[in-house]
Parts: structure tokens; sequence; C-alpha cells
């Protein structure tokens, strides 16, 4: 048996490790004593039309054969003027490969780029980590760049890091588990430091993994990555979007600017083959391809994240002000094992920066109830009491 994928089967994430915790939490001091922040699941339901769409689809003959492997074309199409209305970019139908979520899109991805010359990948921390899962299962190596102290890019370190093994750089905007959304100018100068580096020969790719790209608040803009950068390729899910995270849906957008496109598209083609992610489900080709721009009700999440975010900051704690996705980023008033000790002990779960790539943060996923928000407010309080923070 293989040793890696056995440690990998046999322990759980962290995260993973505290939503069973409190599960079994719930069942000891009652499901309204524990306050479970740290599962990005989002618990706002699909729109109407997305449920209708599903019942309708059921009846057709066709709906659950397979389709192409890399997609039904008439559902690529539909996504691809999507693209070019939404975004003024083109992205060909060719270039779209249907996945089952944005999992598989980025670990097609990682497959395709990794060969005998260049297998490094880099990333900014703090970062996804089943993105060094994914990089590794691929033969690849991940090297982690801390970013600068506002969470932005660390430029001077990146050009360190890059060598002539480099072959992508990945950019998660919305960030998870920040929320912080990078912005035009700062994606134009982190891409000339990755231009100045990248050949024609030896193209270094950036991969957009943006399965938050709709869930914005503010009016903030999140930058269409491949209209700034030609090597692009895009990882997308409509899980967080439509509210359909346990239908594991989405595409790969590689950009018709980048060096070798359609040969490039093949070897996404051939790493899904083998890795056995083809013919994503029909059923949900076809309801996403008939939903496109819709979301769930995003105000709730912007609801969530203003009273937690405010309440949070009026008792005493730092915080980095989410602009997008689900999550808060708490900074810890104690070293982080002793913080997350105490916060269990009132029924708060969240998760510990480590698993993410730095130390003393915690990420806290607010897409839950607005209900589970006002309840937890008092324990948050005695938190930041027995902390010692003082109120704002």
């Amino acid at each position: 048996m293989n040793k890696k994928m056995y440690e990998l089967g046999s322990k759980r994430s962290v995260i993973r490790e505290l939503f069973e915790y409190g599960k079994e939490y719930a069942e000891v001091h009652g499901k309204d004593s524990v306050f479970d922040f740290t599962i990005g699941n989002p618990n706002i339901p699909a729109p109407h039309t997305v449920n209708d769409l599903i019942k309708q689809a059921v009846d057709n003959p066709d709906i659950h054969l397979y389709t192409s492997a890399e997609g039904d074309k008439e559902v690529r199409k539909k996504i691809s003027a999507y693209i070019k209305k939404e975004f003024n970019a083109d992205m060909p139908v060719q270039n779209i490969y249907m996945t089952t979520g944005a999992a598989a899109a980025l670990s097609i991805v990682f497959k395709a780029l990794v060969d005998e010359e260049r297998n490094e990948f880099i990333v900014f921390a703090p970062y996804f980590p089943e993105y060094k899962v994914f990089v590794e299962a691929a033969g690849g190596v991940l090297n982690v760049q801390r970013a600068a102290e506002n969470f932005g890019f660390n430029l001077e370190g990146l050009e360190k890091l890059i060598t002539p093994r480099t072959v992508g750089v990945i950019i998660n905007s919305p960030s998870n588990p920040t929320g912080r959304i990078y912005s035009k100018e700062e994606l134009s100068h982190l891409f000339e430091v990755i231009a100045k580096r990248s050949t024609k020969e030896k193209p270094i790719y950036v991969i957009a993994d943006e399965p938050y790209r709709e869930l914005v608040y503010d009016d903030t803009e999140v930058p269409y990555i491949p209209n700034l950068y030609d090597n692009s390729i895009v990882c997308y899910s409509w899980s967080k979007s439509l509210s359909l995270a346990g239908e594991r849906i989405g595409y790969i957008a590689v950009s018709p600017k980048a060096q070798n496109d359609r040969e490039l598209f093949l070897t996404i083609c051939g790493a899904g083959r083998a890795l056995g992610y083809v013919c994503a489900s029909s059923l949900f080709q076809y309801v996403v391809s008939e939903s496109l721009g819709l979301t769930a009700d995003i105000e709730i999440y912007k609801h969530n994240r203003d009273r937690l975010y405010g309440a949070l900051k009026e008792y005493g704690f730092t915080l980095i002000e989410p602009k997008g996705a689900f999550y808060i980023f708490m900074k810890s008033p104690l070293p982080n094992d002793d913080f997350m000790k105490i916060a269990k002990s009132l029924g708060i779960l969240f998760v510990p920066s480590e698993t993410f790539g730095v130390d003393n943060w915690v990420r806290i996923a607010y897409c839950v109830s607005p209900d589970v928000i006002e309840r937890s407010l008092p324990h948050f309080k005695k938190l930041a009491e027995i902390c010692g923070l003082k109120k704002e």
C-alpha cells in the first residue's frame, strides 16, 4: 500500500477534526451550546431556480448519460459566452474543461503542468492547505512565501523563490482564509515580477483558484486574471456562489493568450483522463449552464460579516476586514494552543492559522445562520475578557 495515501486517509485535516469535535460536543452539551465556525460549508439555500432546474432535468431521459470527456459542448458554449459578457474576455469553447468542482480542477492542472524539468509551484501564506496535498499528489513541490504584513504579495520574497523549476504561481482571490481581494494594481505588480522570469520556452503559469469570485461585499472589484496575465488558467466552482458544495461542479478555463494554449488544454485533457476526472455530472452541467449569473442570497453573508466583525472589533480583537468569501481572519491575543483551548471551553470552534501556514491567527467561517452569530456573541465577549482584551 502507498504509505503517503495511508497517512492522508488515516488522519483528517485540522478543519475536519474540529468539525467532528463540534458534533461530539453538541451531543454532550446540546446543539445550542456549540458555535461551529470551522468549515466553509454554505448554509444559504440554493436559488429556487436551481432547484426547479434539477426537478425539470430528471424527466429528461438523456440527463444521466455521459457527456464528452471535457464536458457537454452546449454547456461550454454558454460558459464561454458568459465569460465574454461578464469579463469582456475571449474564452473559446475548446479551452473550457468541466470538472467535479475546484478540487478536481486544481488537481488536473497541477498534474498537467508537472514534468521532469519543472515541478515547483509557489503560493502565498496564509493559503488553503489542500494545495499542498494536490501539488504533491501530482509529483510537484509547493514552495510557500509568507505574505506581506497586510497579507498582500511579498514581491521581494517571491523573486527569491522563483527558480528554473518553477512552473506555476497560485492565486486565490477572494482569499480563503483571509477574505482579502487583490486589487488590479497589486496583481499587475505581481505579474510584472512573474513575467520577468517567464520565458517562451519555460512559461510560468498563474493558476487562479476562484470558488469565491461572486462572494463580494461593498462593490469591491475582483479583477479577471486572464485579462491581466496571458499565461493564466482559471479553476472555478459553483460550490459557494450557488450553494452547491455537495454537488461538486466547476471548470478549468485556459486563457487563449497562453503560450501553446491548445497543447496546454490537451495536456489538461490528458491529466483529467489519467486521474479519472472525465464526464463531470451531466445533470449539474446542465443546471449551472442555465444558472449563469445567479447566486444564493449573498446579503445574508454580508449581514453575518458586518455583525460579527463589528462585535469582535468592539470586544478588542484584531481582525482583517474581509471584502469577500465568508471568513474572518482574527489575530490570537494568546499563543494559539492556549487561545483555542479557552475558546473550545466556551463552545466556540474556529480553525488555527497554522494549518494555513502562519502563526497565531484563527479563521472564523461565518457561513452560518444569523441566529448562530447572535447567540455566539456573549461567548466571544467572554473569550475577549478572559484574554484580557479591552473594548474599543
